[in-house]
């Protein structure tokens, strides 16, 4: 995170969030992202492949989401509140549908289990963005 918050510090933006907040949930979402392709493709391998289509499909929408929601973060120059809150709140929305289907699966599948973890934490980070831009 030093990384992430030292480039939001450095960059010429203002932005409407602490940078310390939008440098964790950057982090957080990046890791969602990563965690939510690896586990596509570890359901990809499953021999029960065709029953996980939909968490399949679940967890690419989620990657897709927060690499999105990550970009627009990043650039921590939106001062379009209305236009965050719906990117952000479309994040949450991936991630906890991720979350709970992963989670349905986290005793058979060691991939579903990181990325339920890993989505449950990103969940936590928009709430927190959330809470930050509705203040």
């Amino acid at each position: 995170m030093l990384q992430t918050r030292e480039l939001l510090d450095s960059a010429a933006t203002s932005s409407p969030l602490n940078h310390e907040v939008l440098a964790r949930a950057v982090d957080v979402l990046g890791d969602c992202e990563e965690a939510t392709t690896a586990c596509a493709a570890g359901m990809l391998a499953e021999k029960d492949a065709d029953e996980l289509r939909a968490a399949i499909s679940q967890d690419l929408d989620c990657a897709d989401v927060t690499m999105a929601t990550r970009r627009v973060l990043t650039r921590g120059s939106s001062h379009d509140a209305a236009l965050l809150t719906a990117q952000v709140e479309a994040c949450l929305i991936a991630c906890r549908r991720s979350h709970d289907t992963c989670s349905q699966h986290a005793d058979h599948h060691e991939h579903c289990r990181i990325c339920a973890d890993a989505t449950e934490r990103a969940a936590d980070a928009c709430r927190e963005i959330l809470a930050a831009v509705r203040s």
